[in-house]
């Protein structure tokens, strides 16, 4: 019997049209199949829609039912899960799952960066690439959460929208891609499978505000943000993990008060590391018990950040699950 394939619909480019108010998704995931001949040939393919939303629009909530209705098809049997969405965020909703979900078939994300009604739309490769992704042995044994894109295949942990608008907008600076399809195989360059830690967490409740430095940034977003009771900080730094003295000043009395504060880079590739002394350097800031977020971009540090303070009560909880 050829493998089963649950192909999850959420709206996104890759089924969106325009009219005179601007592009929005109108075309259902039933609809997307059929623009994609041949998929027989790979897999039985059975849809659902789950949403119809850009990406820049989905909560939560959305998130977390993709991911149990993920959950629910590999229990009933479904050998892999494709998740069409936005671009806009997929790095982000794929990594959500593949923090949250521990589970043995692969979910692979895809989408599109040219609509159905423009000139060579990219979302029927791109969903005959997910599928063929998602019916590959070496996939399958191992599970794990990908978007594949432009014929190539990333892990959810590493991945990056790098591009506004190209069709190779999505990269892996670091790692570079677990694989690449080519017109008959699917070439290997790193083992398939989670390279994330998993956080059983798929409904948090912890609310986590992001705070971005750079030059002449006052402590004014850090502190209103403490204001509100936010449950986690993520502090966008500069380089290896530096802020600005005033930001620096309130990420000592933010995690004195026993709020966690996470402090990436918006760097697109490298580590943080503390070094620098001074009030916003990053060797101040960790002595100040500031977590650094590895090779985690700000966005994904957040949604860690987010799952971890649901987790756990303390930092010191969550200052495990980063490091």
């Amino acid at each position: 019997m050829p493998p089963v394939i649950k192909v999850l619909g959420t709206g996104g480019t890759i089924a969106s049209t325009r009219d005179e108010g601007g592009a929005s998704p109108t075309e259902p995931g039933a609809a997307l199949l059929d623009a994609v001949p041949g998929l027989d040939a790979f897999a039985e393919v059975d849809v659902e829609q789950v949403a119809q939303v850009p990406s820049f629009e989905l909560d939560v909530d959305t998130v977390a039912t993709i991911g149990r209705r993920a959950r629910q098809a590999i229990a009933d049997g479904a050998d892999g899960v494709v998740v069409t969405h936005g671009t806009d965020t997929m790095e982000s909703s794929a990594y959500y799952l593949d923090l949250a979900l521990d589970i043995d078939a692969p979910i692979v994300f895809t989408g599109a960066q040219r609509r159905p009604d423009e000139l060579s739309p990219d979302g029927p490769a791109n969903l005959r690439t997910a599928v063929r992704v998602a019916t590959d042995d070496r996939f399958r044994t191992t599970g794990g959460v990908y978007v594949a894109f432009d014929q190539q295949v990333h892990a959810a942990r590493d991945v990056r929208k790098l591009h506004t608008s190209a069709l190779d907008t999505f990269q892996s600076p670091e790692t570079g891609p677990v694989a690449v399809t080519t017109r008959d195989s699917i070439r290997h360059f790193r083992q398939p499978g989670s390279y994330t830690d998993h956080i059983p967490v798929l409904d948090p409740d912890a609310r986590v505000a992001v705070v971005t430095s750079d030059v002449g940034v006052d402590d004014a977003a850090i502190r209103a943000a403490q204001d509100r009771g936010v449950d986690g900080i993520v502090v966008e730094a500069t380089g290896l993990g530096n802020t600005t003295a005033p930001l620096g000043r309130a990420i000592a009395d933010v995690v004195d008060a026993g709020t966690p504060v996470v402090v990436a880079s918006r760097c697109p590739a490298g580590s943080v590391t503390p070094v620098y002394g001074g009030d916003g350097g990053g060797e101040t800031l960790r002595e100040h018990g500031a977590i650094f977020a590895g090779d985690l971009p700000a966005h994904k540090a957040r949604i860690k950040l987010m799952l971890a303070c649901d987790q756990h009560d303390g930092i010191d909880g969550v200052r495990q699950q980063f490091q």
